[in-house]
């Protein structure tokens, strides 16, 4: 990797999840998507993954979004799992794109449905249902206001965003990974994930490619959803590619966010999910450290 330049930052980020049981789990078998990837605007130093008990089989491999997917086995008795991902990341400082100008929603359609390069093909697949985040009529209408006469199809994303982040509340009593989209619509409540698979939905049900962001938030005043994993958006734009906003936040992230990966939703990018064989009932503790050089920021 070549040297940071001026205008980058390196953050040092711990994640560590820890559940507790209240029978032994005889065995059991997980999968984490926790390991950062590098992508145009950030350059992993190093990433690590530390699991207790000592697990077998521990092996990092690419699934098909290019995430680094994590698979282990612990297949000794245990009251315990304790996962540490500890990743020291170069992220660019430089300003978000330009959504000045872009084509309108009608362009867009035809480039999509005429699509030739190998970049316009693959994101024609974020455009259909997925597990968590089904089209739909109603989630079609609450969009359409933004995308209405000549804008360009960036600005009504933007448009999107904003009126998510003014009309939703941050909430993280209230939902759960699988909370129906359109319950989340009529609510009004919810957190980070809910947020971004309500905008991807609305963003597919206007045959807009959107695909769903796991990763961190910078720490700084006003900024919501830094105390663990974060979740956003990225819209798919012919000739700029992948363009990412953060509804819960109403930011284009410009080098206050940490990627690990994407997907469709939720599901493609859960940080750690497994199987296990006995265990009980079980409590999950998860805590989230960015560090910024030798400044400790959470």
């Amino acid at each position: 990797m070549t040297a940071p330049r001026e205008r980058d930052r390196t953050f040092h980020v711990l994640h560590t999840t820890e559940y507790v049981y209240s029978e032994p789990v005889v065995a059991s078998i997980h999968r984490a998507v926790l390991a950062m990837r590098d992508t145009p605007r950030q350059k992993v130093r190093y990433s690590r993954l530390a699991v207790e008990p000592e697990p077998s089989g521990l092996v990092t491999r690419s699934d098909y979004f290019g995430n680094n997917l994590t698979r282990f086995s612990v297949d000794t008795a245990q009251t315990f799992l304790r996962v540490d991902a500890e990743s020291e990341v170069v992220v660019c400082q430089e300003p978000a794109p330009a959504i000045s100008g872009s084509i309108g929603l009608a362009s867009l359609g035809r480039r999509l449905r005429e699509a030739r390069t190998p970049e316009d093909l693959s994101a024609l697949e974020f455009v259909f249902d997925s597990r968590y985040v089904p089209r739909s009529e109603p989630l079609a209408a609450y969009a359409e206001a933004g995308f209405a006469g000549g804008t360009g199809f960036l600005a009504g994303v933007a448009a999107l965003m904003r009126r998510i982040h003014l009309e939703f509340k941050y909430d993280a009593t209230v939902t759960e990974v699988s909370t129906p989209v359109e319950e989340v619509l009529a609510r009004k409540e919810g957190v980070c994930q809910d947020f971004a698979h309500l905008m991807i939905g609305c963003l597919r049900s206007l045959d807009i490619p959107a695909r769903y962001v796991s990763g961190y938030l910078v720490p700084l005043p006003g900024v919501v959803g830094y105390q663990a994993s974060h979740a956003w958006v990225s819209v798919y734009a012919p000739g700029a590619g992948w363009i990412d906003f953060d509804p819960t936040n109403d930011v284009m992230p410009a080098g206050g966010h940490i990627t690990v990966g994407w997907g469709r939703d939720y599901g493609d990018v859960s940080p750690l999910r497994g199987v296990m064989l006995g265990g009980g009932e079980h409590t999950v503790h998860v805590d989230v450290s960015v560090e910024d050089g030798d400044s400790h920021l959470v």
